[in-house]
């Protein structure tokens, strides 16, 4: 059974929105796509760049160090589907987001 941890309201997060959350100890990347929220590894595979600190657009977001995409929903590279960051559970009770690493 995953272990759901409180990462965020739903409130600080507008569509369209991102930023880095802390589960038990590791740094993901939380992401708003059209009022539902998604969660991924915060490390690009490239150079190690901050994901939830990139550009959001639609379900891709952009590695602000050095461009490399990222499907938020999946984790997978846009350019390499062979390359993935991790991607997590995500759920919503009320106001309150959930992320569970495993």
């Amino acid at each position: 059974m995953p272990n759901f941890i409180k990462v965020a309201s739903a409130s600080d997060l507008k569509p369209g929105e991102n930023k880095v959350v802390e589960v038990d100890g590791e740094q993901v990347a939380l992401f708003n796509v059209d009022g539902e929220f998604f969660a991924i590894g915060n490390t690009c595979l490239h150079k190690g760049g901050p994901l939830g600190e990139g550009y959001l657009e639609g379900d891709t977001v952009t590695c602000p160090w050095h461009g490399w995409r990222y499907n938020v929903k999946t984790g997978t590279n846009a350019m390499m589907p062979t390359a993935k960051v991790p991607n997590y559970k995500v759920k919503v009770e009320g106001n309150d987001v959930f992320v569970a690493l495993d």
